[in-house]
């Protein structure tokens, strides 16, 4: 199988593997409590190892189920009050934009799109100007989008963001474990990942980075005995780390499969890792630019490892299955998921490399378009 899906879930290293069938073998042999008591020091070892890939503290770090979930701790923890403003992108995923929707009929708040530059990314210029105006609570995009092979120009956001003293969410889905993810170089306060996509993580894990700075201006919308100490008879003290943002009960295999992933990619280097993606990105995006009734759709001046492509006269559904049946993994992308996008498509097939893949790979993904 040619697994050109990464964007979707990419596949796990035999490391990260075997971490989590060790463990799940040993709870069945002496019971899933037991079995994280004497793995104790690995599942501690998470925190150390995603603190590392991003250059964050282990304080810093929270493991959370997937990264809909960190995403949402973090966003309605945000103490909003009626007249506050999130600046977003047109890029952003609709399942963020939904939380925004959400927020603005309950808490009077307004959701603002920052246009576009002329290569498709934030316009930084449009972002100060907004910024300038006043009342803006939050910016809040994601790094590369789901649907477009862009990526934002994030630094200069926080940069802005730092100018101005405001808030900065940054959704890193499908960034980490492509690119160079340096929160003290990206300026934001709160950052969301998951396991499965680029990292190469077990499905049902992620991670929440909090800056020090905020954590506690942060109540999570709700707490467990883990994220808080009970108080009797009737209060409860919120932990001062950011882990005031897990639960007790969790994926305990699949945490340490994700400090695994974590260890993995730094072994491999982010950097060689973004140079033979990009690499693979835009060879591939070259050959699709020459084939005639072939459209490629991404924009911005700095590519990642998703390729978004249309051909005349063809569905992406369509194409899709037929590269299945010929052992080549694609997937297709969906208005539904494309938030305030003015120029989103029907539907496109979205091929995502990695740097396992090799330029055999892509070859047989030409050889089945029509």
């Amino acid at each position: 199988m040619a697994h050109l899906n990464n964007a979707g879930a990419a596949l796990p290293p035999r490391p990260v593997i075997e971490t989590v069938a060790e463990q799940f073998a040993l709870e069945s042999l002496i019971g899933g409590y037991e079995a994280a008591e004497r793995s104790a020091a690995v599942v501690e070892h998470f925190y150390d190892a995603v603190a590392g890939l991003i250059g964050a503290h282990r304080d810093e770090i929270a493991y959370v189920e997937n990264a809909t979930r960190a995403w949402d701790m973090a966003f309605y923890a945000i103490p909003f009050a009626r007249g506050d403003r999130i600046l977003t992108t047109t890029s952003e995923y609709s399942s963020n934009a939904i939380a925004y929707q959400q927020v603005a009929a309950s808490k009077g708040v307004r959701v603002e799109v920052v246009p576009d530059d002329p290569e498709g990314t934030l316009s930084l210029d449009a972002l100060e100007d907004e910024l300038a105006k006043g009342d803006v609570r939050l910016v809040s995009l994601n790094h590369v989008p789901t649907h477009n092979g862009l990526v934002n120009p994030v630094a200069e956001v926080g940069r802005l963001c730092r100018e101005h003293g405001v808030l900065y969410l940054l959704d890193a889905c499908q960034s980490i474990g492509q690119l160079p993810v340096d929160v003290g170089e990206i300026g934001c306060d709160v950052l969301s990942a998951t396991g499965r996509k680029f990292l190469r993580g077990p499905r049902g894990t992620g991670f929440l980075y909090v800056r020090q700075g905020i954590v506690q201006t942060l109540e999570p919308p709700f707490l467990d005995l883990h994220a808080a100490t009970w108080k009797a008879p009737d209060g409860y003290e919120i932990r001062e780390d950011a882990r005031r943002f897990e639960t007790w009960e969790r994926y305990v295999a699949g945490q340490m499969g994700l400090g695994a992933a974590a260890d993995y990619a730094m072994e491999v280097g982010i950097e060689a890792i973004e140079e033979r993606v990009t690499a693979l990105a835009s060879a591939l995006r070259e050959e699709l630019a020459d084939r005639p009734g072939t459209t490629v759709l991404d924009g911005g001046e700095r590519p990642s490892g998703i390729v978004t492509f249309t051909v005349d006269g063809h569905e992406p559904a369509e194409i899709k299955t037929v590269a299945r049946q010929a052992g080549v993994n694609v997937n297709t992308t969906s208005p539904r998921s494309q938030g305030y996008d003015p120029h989103a498509l029907p539907s496109a097939v979205r091929a995502s490399v990695h740097y396992y893949n090799t330029e055999e790979e892509l070859d047989r993904l030409l050889a089945v378009l029509p």
